[in-house]
């Protein structure tokens, strides 16, 4: 991947490029950006490209929500990261790069997620550990027939049949990340009618959270431009199937790569170290409000129920795929790399940035308080008698959008860690979501996530 800004306009030149899109995610996890032209990449590029402040307020609802220091007076910058270039093949002579928001000081103006993310990051680095991740998307296929939004290319799951039914919709998926240098290491299809999973390779938290952008990206593009479907990423679009996740695998590792410190030879199988079993508790501890960023939509709460393989209470356990956080099966031969966590509580509709931040924040203090995690859930959660759930520390997450932002601005943790401007501006378009969702039909809520994500 290119690294300068000389090489960026090099790559697009040779590529063909005439437009490329300076892209960002906004706190309402939507994808937004603006095209500049090739003429003048490298001038924007060193520059930047104004956007009102006011942006970052527009809830998915395309409704501004009044922020103090979100008016729409004054602006920012949305400046690219050149080692983020992608060239994109749905779209004729268009490539994109991923930005951040700063101010005219060149710093974080206040809201930036992507700042967020990179503070957190260096937090770890701080306490010795480099974060890597990546996140295993479930989404929908969809067409639309007669004004009726109906999923497309059913067929059992995993099976031979459903794979038939979509491969020439998801080969051109595949091949639209490869060209951007994102390896796919599982396309399957899932249990909902239409529903499909893509599973990318692990990299660095920064770059994972970029490469969750793309993915997003390129999923919709490539299924409405080449095929005329309906790609969503919505967390509960069809109320009769199931719902989608956006799990985070993730692992910690010493700073120089060599070692995985959730591994512990010791341990026994599928279990992790010491500083392993800290992080989970201080994600446990903080869970409840971090499901504000992870599950941060109004639709995320259709999904978040017991049963429904989501991880609805606070629990961990190893291979236990109903409990918020899984402990990972190694992989034989690969014990110390494969070694990895799953959060389950995290769907599509979030904003990557702020979803791996605040799981990051919430692991270190655990890290901080030397936590110790309560008995892992061995069963089901829903499941359990009430003696070994309070063995196991279970308890419900948030039941709404509304509960997890209450949760989220009393967490003494995570709250302070997002900063005043982006932690007042989340509760405001959140709220407003809330309040304009609470208004509609359970149907037009659902098929408001559906066409925006």
């Amino acid at each position: 991947m290119p690294a300068t800004i000389e090489d960026v306009v090099a790559r697009a030149r040779q590529d063909g490029i005439r437009l490329v899109r300076f892209l960002y995610c906004d706190p309402s996890g939507v994808i937004r950006g603006k095209n500049v032209h090739i003429e003048f990449l490298a001038r924007r590029m060193r520059g930047g490209v104004g956007l009102t402040r006011a942006q970052n307020a527009i809830n998915l609802l395309e409704q501004l929500v009044p922020v103090e220091g979100m008016e729409p007076v004054g602006e920012i910058r949305i400046v690219p990261d050149p080692e983020t270039y992608s060239r994109l093949l749905w779209v004729p002579r268009t490539a994109s790069l991923i930005c951040d928001q700063l101010d005219h000081d060149w710093r974080d103006w206040g809201a930036c997620s992507r700042s967020f993310l990179k503070r957190a990051i260096a937090a770890a680095a701080e306490a010795g550990i480099a974060v890597m991740a990546a996140f295993e998307n479930e989404f929908y296929l969809a067409q639309e027939v007669d004004g009726e939004i109906r999923p497309y290319g059913n067929g059992p799951v995993y099976s031979s049949a459903g794979m038939d039914r979509v491969a020439h919709v998801v080969d051109d998926i595949v091949a639209a990340l490869e060209v951007q240098g994102i390896a796919v290491e599982q396309a399957i299809n899932e249990y909902g009618a239409g529903q499909q999973e893509i599973a990318v390779r692990y990299s660095d938290a920064l770059r994972a959270a970029d490469t969750q952008i793309k993915l997003r990206d390129t999923v919709r593009g490539v299924a409405e431009v080449q095929h005329g479907l309906i790609a969503s990423f919505a967390a509960k679009p069809f109320a009769d199937q199931i719902g989608s996740g956006a799990h985070i695998h993730f692992s910690l590792w010493s700073r120089d790569g060599s070692r995985n410190l959730l591994f512990d030879a010791q341990a026994g199988p599928r279990l992790v170290s010491t500083l392993g079993r800290q992080f989970i508790a201080g994600v446990l501890d903080h869970l409840p409000a971090l499901v504000a960023l992870t599950c941060p939509s109004f639709n995320s709460y259709e999904r978040l129920r017991p049963q429904a393989w989501a991880g609805s209470t606070v629990s961990w356990g190893p291979d236990n795929r109903e409990a918020a956080l899984r402990v990972v099966s190694p992989l034989r031969g690969r014990e110390m790399e494969s070694t990895n966590l799953e959060l389950k509580t995290c769907d599509p509709s979030c904003n990557p940035y702020l979803a791996l931040g605040g799981l990051i924040y919430a692991g270190l203090d655990g890290i901080r308080r030397q936590l110790e995690p309560p008995e892992p859930a061995l069963h089901d959660p829903a499941l359990l008698a009430d003696e070994e759930r309070q063995r196991c520390g279970i308890r419900p997450l948030p039941a709404s959008l509304r509960e997890a932002l209450a949760a989220l601005q009393a967490d003494p943790v995570l709250f302070p860690a997002l900063g005043d401007l982006l932690g007042r501006c989340l509760v405001a378009v959140r709220t407003a979501e809330a309040t304009a969702m609470e208004a509609m039909t359970p149907e037009a809520a659902r098929l408001a996530h559906l066409r925006v994500f």
